[in-house]
């Protein structure tokens, strides 16, 4: 059992997210609060898992991206501390700052997500003034150094971004004896407004992009 800790701000701006308050602010997102409404601090974080820790045995730490914040590595050191495992949520553009996490016991995760968004080459229609391709083959590099029960990939099947073509590119970058998991595109409330007209694959089209995936990566599955 676990408690996750979604930090705010992502440098990317995937127009499909959902997590718009996260990402962009509650006020630009237009949900009529204010960006503080739902903020906890770092230290309530901690207090939270002191009090709680004869009941949880692990803390998560997603966003947003969580390797932008400054404060990132305490929190995670803080919960190792109290004896935590510690699972983090990445989009491996920072490769950085992820092998530094790794590299260090007070804060190498006990499990890494990382999000592949679709093929490296379509990666610039994803940040506003970016192209992260390299970047995240970089950490792609550095998690498949990673024992494959401490790691997994996981990919939206976003209609316009995730097609066969983009499944094959993918699978050529990822270790094959990878945990690659797929989830369903969902639409209502996307950054880019246009997404939200968009329709998600139906369950047998979902389920050929996995059969192609499954081709070259055997731990291809649909979550």
């Amino acid at each position: 059992v676990a408690a996750a800790y979604f930090v705010r701000g992502c440098n990317m701006r995937c127009p499909y997210c959902y997590n718009r308050e996260l990402v962009i602010g509650a006020d630009a997102a237009g949900e009529g609060e204010t960006d503080n409404a739902h903020a906890v601090t770092a230290a309530e974080v901690i207090a939270h898992l002191k009090k709680r820790k004869n009941v949880l045995t692990g803390f998560v730490l997603s966003g947003g991206e969580p390797l932008l914040s400054p404060g990132a590595s305490e929190l995670v050191s803080a919960a190792r501390g109290l004896g935590y495992l510690i699972k983090l949520d990445t989009n491996g553009t920072m490769p950085e700052i992820l092998e530094r996490f790794l590299s260090s016991p007070a804060t190498r995760p006990d499990y890494v997500a990382l999000d592949v968004k679709t093929s490296p080459e379509r990666y610039r229609l994803l940040a506003p003034a970016r192209d992260y391709h390299e970047e995240v083959l970089r950490s792609v590099e550095i998690i498949q150094q990673l024992a494959p029960h401490a790691r997994e990939f996981r990919t939206v099947l976003v209609p316009p971004l995730v097609g066969e073509e983009d499944i094959r590119a993918i699978a050529r970058i990822l270790p094959k004896d990878a945990s690659w998991f797929f989830a369903p595109f969902k639409s209502g409330s996307c950054i880019d407004p246009s997404y939200n007209g968009i329709a998600p694959y139906t369950d047998a089209q979902a389920a050929c992009l996995v059969d192609i995936a499954q081709e070259q990566i055997p731990g291809a599955h649909m979550r």
